[in-house]
């Protein structure tokens, strides 16, 4: 009976989703994090009947025929791009990106990682890096003696000093933007990967080229709607629960036939 494994890969299903929802819901105080969603397509169909075959028996047309799916498979899991809210933190390496684009990290293996955690830091060298200790680029250097910092909407950092009046530029800091955000392969600690699918980083002034602008002493919060979230996961546990009762009807229809003498 086929209905076993059809509603199998239902619940298989509705399991998937329910790890979406609850990855969703533990990030909810993520800077940065866009929430995700698992999409799903349905499998193979199994044809008794092709539509528009002719009727054996009076030389019809078949109008719809008989095509019989076989359940359910994941598709996908999107990252529904959005813009979070930002919240005033004063800090004066809290950087929020109002818009597209992401900042550019160097990670330990060489490669550049994107990240819109703006949640930066100041290493033991005075290199402006990430919570996690990788590299901004292109690599600014903040002097010992520099007393505030500035960072303006283009990313131009400004550092100032006890002894003179005009502030010293100490570079830009630059966004990436992307043809394909969702395309990106996500790694963890707030960083994600360039992929093929994804196209290559397209690295640019902040507020140029359809890049968002920087804003200094704001986090961007997660765009998880807590509502939302709460919602879908009733719908899946119901979903969870009509498969499993398929299984008990076919599991008892089963029984029925074995009884049959």
């Amino acid at each position: 009976m086929r209905a076993l494994q059809i509603a199998a890969t239902g619940m298989s299903a509705q399991q998937m989703r329910v790890e979406v929802i609850s990855n969703n819901l533990a990030n909810m105080s993520t800077t940065g994090y866009n929430a995700r969603r698992a999409e799903f397509a349905d499998l193979h169909y199994q044809q008794l009947t092709r539509p528009g075959t002719v009727n054996a028996t009076d030389g019809t047309l078949v109008p719809t025929g008989v095509q019989l799916g076989l359940g359910v498979r994941p598709s996908a899991v999107t990252v529904n791009v959005a813009q979070g809210s930002l919240s005033n933190t004063g800090g004066d390496l809290d950087l929020a990106i109002e818009g597209l684009g992401y900042l550019e990290v160097t990670m330990p293996s060489g490669l550049s990682g994107y990240t819109r955690d703006g949640a930066l830091k100041r290493s033991a060298d005075g290199l402006i890096v990430t919570s996690d200790g990788y590299q901004v680029a292109p690599g600014i250097t903040i002097p010992v003696e520099a007393r505030a910092l500035s960072v303006n909407a283009a990313g131009e950092v400004f550092a100032y000093f006890s002894d003179r009046v005009e502030p010293e530029l100490l570079g830009q800091i630059t966004l990436a933007g992307f043809t394909n955000e969702k395309g990106l392969e996500a790694v963890g600690s707030n960083l994600f990967l360039e992929t093929a699918a994804s196209g290559p980083a397209n690295v640019g002034v902040p507020g140029e080229n359809g890049l968002g602008t920087l804003r200094q002493g704001y986090l961007e919060d997660s765009s998880v709607d807590p509502v939302r979230e709460i919602t879908e996961l009733i719908e899946a546990q119901r979903g969870y629960e009509l498969n499993s009762k398929v299984i008990s009807a076919a599991d008892q229809m089963l029984g029925a036939t074995t009884q049959v003498r």
